[in-house]
């Protein structure tokens, strides 16, 4: 085999295809997916980083091919080509997110449902109820700090902290743990060059916690995973929590904030919902549908060569799952803009074995911070013009930087009014 070359040299400079932050920064993702499927097909060449292609997937089908097998297509980095043999940096921006953990993101097979079950389990034993009033509290609280201002940022005062503080209540961790937290998975996700410094500040906060649980175990997802027998050691305790709560916080962040600059965007959107022809359960799916929280979904690896959507994939070539992509294939998509309310055959939670566990929770918090904005705030309006709404920089999710809004002031609420 010969030798990669090193990164920084020539060899490594861009490969000319289209940049995967390309979609996810454009003020029109789906037109660049659009001019991909026309120029490629339903499986397009793109570029990770400079000088590290990939395969996007973004047809419907191909996307279900890839799920579905995990005799063909791993999800065990370590099966990566480009990987193994250098193009891929060592201290790359993208390895927090694509390289291999030992956790359930990084198994196939029965390692994989091993991995799983402890997840499963946890999110079975959530009390919905409890979880529902601690999240409507948690928004309530969030909304009083500036509803008598009459203007806000609904991404960095809310939409960015309510999946985070939530989540850190079912872990046990308190409300300064919790913004720690935020801050070091923005670096991760964003998969830049302090992507691993991020990844490195969420771990060793998490670890502290899982000690403090071992010495004192409370009535919490963390204590509930120290407990489960599936899981082995502190490694692997950890993990389990670091996938719940970076995959968790991340797309209920997209997944507000698209709903709710949907409602803000798109006065078609905002009749339905507001006039009743829309259900929240039928907004939040609509949003699903147009802007998946998880745009694009590292990785699948091919085991052997084989052929997807009328290109040769080889041995060890790395698979992006383009969810957005795959959403908006004309062979599934409606022309209307809207879809039919209760159409829940999207991929936003991805399909097959390594769909995601936490549907139930994440839909909790975010109808419950919807409808706590359209409660607490009405006449809410977009203080820019929608397509100045810029985006955080990111290959995977599309969350918007900010979405600054106008409404009448309400006085603050008393503590006995809370």
């Amino acid at each position: 085999m010969t030798a990669a070359p090193p990164p920084g040299c020539p060899a490594h400079a861009s490969t000319g295809l289209v940049p995967l932050t390309a979609a996810t920064g454009a003020p029109d993702h789906r037109e660049v997916y659009r001019r991909l499927r026309a120029e490629w097909g339903d499986v397009a060449r793109v570029e990770l980083e400079p000088g590290v292609p990939a395969w996007l997937v973004m047809g419907y089908r191909e996307m279900l091919t890839l799920t579905r097998n995990e005799q063909l297509f791993s999800r065990d980095a370590r099966n990566w080509r480009d990987l193994r043999e250098g193009v891929v940096s060592p201290d790359s921006g993208l390895l927090p997110m694509m390289g291999w953990r030992a956790n359930v993101i990084g198994a196939d097979g029965p390692e994989h449902r091993r991995l799983r079950a402890p997840l499963d389990d946890g999110v079975a034993r959530i009390d919905q109820r409890r979880a529902r009033r601690q999240v409507e509290a948690l928004c309530e609280e969030l909304i009083a700090e500036f509803a008598a201002r009459g203007s806000a940022d609904l991404v960095g005062e809310y939409a960015t902290i309510v999946p985070m503080l939530a989540l850190a209540s079912l872990f046990g961790l308190d409300s300064a743990g919790g913004h720690e937290l935020l801050r070091a998975l923005i670096a991760l996700f964003g998969s830049a060059d302090d992507s691993q410094a991020g990844n490195r500040q969420f771990e060793e906060i998490l670890l502290d916690t899982l000690r403090e649980r071992r010495a004192r175990p409370a009535d919490d997802l963390t204590t509930a995973f120290l407990d489960h027998p599936d899981l082995h050691n502190e490694a692997e305790h950890l993990q389990s929590v670091v996938v719940m709560i970076s995959a968790g916080n991340e797309t209920v962040t997209a997944w507000i904030a698209h709903t709710l600059r949907l409602l803000l965007c798109d006065p078609r959107f905002a009749s339905r919902l507001h006039g009743g022809r829309l259900g929240i359960d039928d907004a939040l799916d609509e949003a699903l549908w147009r802007d998946p929280p998880m745009n694009n979904m590292p990785a699948r690896y091919a085991l052997r060569d084989t052929e997807l959507g009328g290109h040769r994939i080889r041995q060890g070539d790395c698979l992006i799952l383009g969810i957005a992509a795959a959403n908006d294939d004309p062979l599934i998509r409606p022309e209307d803009e809207l879809t039919e309310p209760g159409n829940r055959a999207h991929l936003a939670f991805s399909a097959g074995p390594h769909v995601c566990p936490a549907q139930v929770p994440a839909r909790l918090i975010t109808r419950t911070a919807v409808k706590t904005v359209l409660h607490r705030l009405p006449g809410l309006r977009l203080t820019v013009p929608a397509e100045e709404i810029g985006w955080r920089p990111s290959p995977w999710t599309r969350v918007p930087a900010a979405l600054p809004v106008a409404f009448p002031p309400a006085p603050r609420p008393s503590k006995e009014n809370r």
